[in-house]
C-alpha cells in the first residue's frame, strides 16, 4: 500500500510553532516513503473557528514550501458522510442518543462514589444506554458511541512506542454528535481519514489519547487503521504545551527557513541553509535515522 499522510489543522487562528511542527513532520515523513501528502482544514467546531484562519493557515504552509499534494478539503463540508457513518453506527447498536447534561453526569458520578480527576473529563456512567432505560421520556441532546465488551486497547506508536489505554475506565461512552448539533472530532476524523486513504497518521503528542477512541470507531465501522506517530510538543516558558488557546504567537514567517529550522531542531534534525526547497529535501533524506526510532505496526486486538 503506497503511504498516504496529512496534516488536519483546526482554523482557530494561525499556526504557531507547534504546529509548524506537526506539520513539518508529516510533510518529511510522506515524503521520505515517497507518498502523498493532504491538508485537511477541520473546522467542525464552527464557534471556535476564526473567519479567513483556514486560508491564512494554506498561505502560512505554502511560505514553507509545504504544498497539499491534493485539493484541501473542509470537514464543514462533509455532514452527510458523518451522519452516514452514526446511522450506520445506530443500525448496529454502536451508538445511541443521550439526554444528560455535564451536571447530569457529575451528579451521576457522585451518586456512584466516583469523582473526576482534576484536568480530565468526566467518564460518562452509560446512564443513557439503552440497557439502562435508555432516555427516560427526556429529549436527546447528542449521540455517543455504545462502547463494546473488549474495550482495552493495544498499538504501537512509531515514536512513542507501545501504547494502552481501556476506553471504559478513562473515557466511557464517547460523544459522536454534540448537545449543539456539531460533529465530534473523533467520528469526523476517522470518517475522513478512510475517506482519504490515509495510511499514516502524523501530529502533536497531545493528541496521543485520542488513538483509541478512534481505533475503536474504525474497529465498529469496518474502516483500516493508520500507522501512527506523534511528534514532541513545543512548550511556552510556563512549561505548558503552545496552543492558540492560551496565546501562542503566530508564526514569524519573515524568514521561513528560520521558522523551519526551529522546527527541525524540535525533531531532532539537523539546521540547513540555502534555499526552502533544498533544505525540505535534505531533510526528508535524513528523516528515517531520527523521529521514527519505532517501526510502524498494527493496533494489537
Amino acid at each position: 500500500m503506497s503511504y498516504r499522510g496529512r496534516f488536519a489543522p483546526s482554523p482557530t487562528g494561525p499556526l504557531h510553532a507547534g504546529s509548524l511542527v506537526a506539520a513539518l513532520a508529516s510533510w518529511l515523513v510522506a515524503r521520505a516513503h515517497g507518498g502523498v501528502w493532504l491538508v485537511r482544514i477541520e473546522d467542525v467546531d464552527t464557534p471556535r473557528c476564526v473567519p479567513g484562519a483556514d486560508r491564512l493557515i494554506l498561505q502560512q504552509l505554502a511560505a514553507c514550501g509545504l504544498h497539499s499534494d491534493e485539493p484541501v478539503l473542509w470537514q464543514s463540508a462533509r455532514g452527510a458522510h458523518y451522519q452516514r457513518a452514526l446511522d450506520e453506527l445506530a443500525g448496529r447498536g454502536r451508538a445511541y442518543p443521550c439526554a444528560c447534561s455535564r451536571k447530569d453526569i457529575e451528579a451521576a458520578l457522585q451518586a456512584q462514589g466516583r469523582t473526576r480527576a482534576r484536568h480530565h473529563a468526566a467518564v460518562y456512567p452509560g446512564t443513557c444506554r439503552p440497557e439502562n432505560g435508555g432516555l427516560r421520556g427526556r429529549p436527546a441532546r447528542a449521540w455517543r458511541f455504545h462502547l463494546g465488551e473488549d474495550t482495552e486497547v493495544r498499538w504501537t506508536d512509531r515514536r512513542l512506542g507501545p501504547q494502552m489505554q481501556d476506553v471504559a475506565v478513562d473515557v466511557g461512552d464517547f460523544v459522536l454528535r454534540r448537545a449543539d448539533g456539531l460533529w465530534a472530532y473523533q467520528l469526523a476524523v476517522v470518517v475522513d481519514d478512510a475517506a482519504q486513504g490515509i495510511t499514516h497518521v502524523v501530529r502533536g503528542e497531545d493528541l496521543t489519547d485520542n488513538t483509541p477512541r478512534q481505533i475503536l470507531l474504525q474497529r465498529a465501522l469496518g474502516l483500516p487503521t493508520p500507522a501512527y506517530l506523534h511528534t514532541p510538543l513545543v512548550r511556552g516558558d510556563n512549561g505548558e504545551k503552545l496552543s492558540k488557546q492560551n496565546g501562542a504567537r503566530a508564526l514569524d514567517l519573515s524568514d521561513p527557513l528560520a521558522a523551519l529550522n526551529q522546527a527541525a531542531a524540535v525533531l531532532g534534525l539537523p539546521p540547513m541553509t540555502g534555499s526552502v526547497p533544498d533544505a525540505l529535501a535534505r531533510w526528508a533524506a535524513a528523516w528515517p535515522s531520527t523521529i521514527s526510532a519505532h517501526p510502524a505496526s498494527s493496533p494489537e486486538p
